[in-house]
C-alpha cells in the first residue's frame, strides 16, 4: 500500500506512530444515523485521505452566520497580521488563556501555521472572549487540511454555528464556566466513587472539575482525541461530556488505592490523561463513554443554562476574562455545632454546582432556636434548597438535602404528597460517609415522591394515600425534635443513616447565600 500523502504540517514518522492508515478512502454513506454509528465505528480514522474529507464535509454542512470568514479571506489578510514576523514571536490571543497549542503530529512549519490561524481568527471574531479549546482543534484540523487557509475557514465553521440547539465550543468565560459547573454536576450524578476520590484528596474538588476541558483538548494524545472529535463533529457538546466522564472512570479504576504522584490530583489526572495509551486505547475510552445512561440533550440544556443563570446572579458577563469563581466553603465564616468546615466542604461538593457558588446560611439551630418543629418551619420558610444535619446523642451524624421550600409541607397541615426532585439525597458522615441519591436517577422506571408526613419530618415514597409508603423511611424526626428513626427506603435505596432508633442531640437547617447579598 502506497504511504499516505500528508500535507506539508505533518511529521510524517510521528504520524505514521500515533495513526495507522489501513482503511477504505470513501465514505457513501449519507444518513445521520448511519454516520454516527461509523463515527463511534471509527470508520474513517484509519484512513488519513479520508478522515480529511470527511472532515470537510462534515464542516461544510455546519449551518453558520451569513457571514462566515472563508479561505479567501485569510489569504487577504494573514500577511497584514502576521506580516514578515515569525509568529513565533507573536503573542497568542488573550482568548486562549495562555493554553499552549498542542503540536500533536505537526512539524515546525504547522506548529507556526497554528498561531498565525489562531491571530487571524482573533482579527476576525472579536466577540469570542474566551475559548481555551480553539488551539487544539486548529492543530488536529492543520493535520488533514490542504493549506492554512482551508484549516481556518473550518475552524471559523465551527465558530460561526447558528444553530441555537448545536453547541459547539465555548466561546466566552460564561459559557466556558457553566460548562465545569456543568460538568461537576454530572460527575455527582454519574461517577460517584471517583466523586468520592476526588473529595477525599482535593482541597476544593470544583477547581479539579474545572479542568476538564484541558483533559480532551490538549493532554489527550492525537489518536485519541481525532477520534473523539470525529463523533464530536457528528454528534456535538454531549460527546465531550461523556468522553470526560469515562476519563475519570478510567483515572479513578487505574488509581484507586494506589498514593498520589504529585501534590495535587489535577495535575495526577492531567498526567494520566497525556499517558493515557498506556492503558486505555481509543476504542475502550469510548466504549465507555457511550456506556454511561447520560441525560438527555435538553435536559444537559436546562442544567447548563440554570449554571449560566446562577453565574450572571453572581455578575459574570459573557465578556467577562478569567477569575476564581468557586467559593469553598469560609473557614472564618463558619460555625457549626454539627459539622467541621471540612465536612461541610464535602458536602458542598455533592449538591448542585449552581448552589455550590453559595456561602451557607444557617437557618435553625436547634441549640439557638430549640427543639420546635414550629420553629424549624418559621425558620426555614421561603428557602430552598436547603440542608438538613441531624447529630445523634451517640455522636452519628446524616442529614439530607432537600431542594424544595419546607413550607410547602407545612401548608398542607403536615403533609404534603410530592415534596423534592431528583436533587435531593440522603446522607451520613459518621461514623463514615455516605451519599444515597434518588434512585430514579439510576432507574428513571422507578418515578415515586419524595414525601413529608404528619407528625414530624419523614423522608420516604409515600403518598397522602398510603403515609407509610410501603418503601420505608429514609430518616423521621418527630415534632419535638427529640427523637428519630431511620432504614431502608426505596427512594434512595440507603443503608439506615445511623442507629435505626435515636435520640438527636442536635439540629440543623442551612440554605445557601449568595456571597454578593452578604
Amino acid at each position: 500500500m502506497d504511504p499516505p500523502g500528508y500535507n506539508c504540517f505533518v511529521d510524517r514518522d510521528r504520524m505514521d506512530a500515533a495513526v495507522q492508515d489501513l482503511g477504505p478512502k470513501e465514505l457513501s454513506c449519507t444518513e445521520p444515523q448511519e454516520l454516527k454509528q461509523l463515527a463511534r465505528q471509527g470508520y474513517w480514522a484509519r484512513s488519513y485521505a479520508l478522515r480529511g474529507k470527511v472532515y470537510q464535509r462534515l464542516i461544510r454542512d455546519i449551518p453558520c452566520r451569513t457571514v462566515t470568514p472563508d479561505a479567501s479571506v485569510y489569504s487577504d489578510i494573514v500577511g497584514k497580521i502576521v506580516g514578515k514576523h515569525s509568529s513565533s514571536s507573536l503573542p497568542l490571543p488573550e482568548f486562549v488563556d495562555n493554553t499552549q497549542v498542542p503540536s500533536y503530529c505537526l512539524n515546525a512549519r504547522g506548529e507556526d501555521a497554528v498561531r498565525k490561524i489562531l491571530l487571524c481568527i482573533a482579527n476576525q471574531f472579536p466577540d469570542v472572549s474566551f475559548c481555551p479549546a480553539l488551539p487544539a482543534v486548529v492543530a488536529l484540523l492543520l493535520h488533514y487540511s490542504t493549506d492554512e487557509a482551508q484549516c481556518f475557514e473550518n475552524a471559523c465553521r465551527i465558530l460561526a454555528c447558528n444553530d441555537p440547539s448545536r453547541k459547539l465550543v465555548d466561546q466566552s468565560f460564561l459559557a466556558f464556566e457553566s460548562s465545569c459547573m456543568t460538568f461537576g454536576d454530572l460527575v455527582n450524578k454519574y461517577c460517584q466513587a471517583a466523586h468520592k476520590l476526588m473529595v477525599a484528596v482535593s482541597e476544593d474538588v470544583l477547581q479539579v472539575y474545572a479542568d476538564w476541558q484541558r483533559w480532551l483538548f490538549g493532554e489527550l494524545p492525537l489518536g485519541h482525541f481525532a477520534r473523539v472529535f470525529d463523533v464530536f463533529l457528528v454528534e456535538g457538546y454531549k460527546v465531550l461530556y461523556r468522553v470526560a466522564l469515562a476519563i475519570l472512570k478510567f483515572f479513578h479504576k487505574v488509581r484507586a488505592g494506589q498514593p498520589l504522584e504529585s501534590d495535587s490530583v489535577k495535575q495526577d489526572i492531567r498526567t494520566f490523561v497525556r499517558d493515557i495509551a498506556k492503558t486505555v486505547s481509543p476504542e475502550k475510552l469510548l466504549e465507555k463513554a457511550f456506556a454511561i445512561r447520560l441525560f438527555s440533550r435538553k435536559e444537559i440544556q436546562l442544567l447548563q443554562m440554570a449554571n449560566e443563570k446562577a453565574l450572571k446572579q453572581k455578575g459574570i458577563t459573557v465578556k467577562q476574562k478569567r477569575q476564581f469563581v468557586h467559593l469553598a466553603v469560609h473557614a472564618e465564616n463558619f460555625h457549626s455545632e454539627i459539622v467541621s468546615v471540612k465536612e461541610m466542604r464535602d458536602i458542598w461538593s455533592w449538591v448542585p454546582e449552581r448552589f455550590a457558588l453559595c456561602q451557607p446560611l444557617l437557618l435553625f439551630s436547634s441549640l439557638q432556636h430549640g427543639y420546635s418543629l414550629t420553629r424549624f418551619y418559621f425558620q426555614c420558610e421561603g428557602h430552598e434548597p436547603t440542608l438538613l444535619l441531624i447529630k445523634t446523642t451517640q455522636k452519628e451524624v446524616c442529614g439530607a438535602y432537600l431542594s424544595t421550600d419546607w413550607s410547602e409541607r407545612n401548608k398542607f397541615g403536615g403533609k404534603v404528597g410530592f415534596f423534592g426532585t431528583g436533587e435531593c439525597f440522603v446522607f451520613r458522615l459518621q461514623p463514615e460517609v455516605q451519599r444515597y441519591e434518588w434512585v430514579v436517577i439510576k432507574h428513571p422506571e422507578l418515578t415515586k415522591p419524595v414525601s413529608l408526613e404528619a407528625g414530624g419530618a419523614v423522608l420516604d415514597r409515600g403518598t397522602d394515600a398510603d403515609p407509610s409508603g410501603g418503601g420505608g423511611q429514609a430518616l423521621y424526626i418527630d415534632g419535638d425534635l427529640n427523637r428519630g428513626r431511620t432504614g431502608h427506603c426505596d427512594t434512595f435505596n440507603n443503608q439506615p443513616l445511623c442507629s435505626e432508633n435515636f435520640l438527636i442531640a442536635a439540629v440543623e437547617a442551612w440554605g445557601f447565600q449568595d456571597p454578593d447579598t452578604q
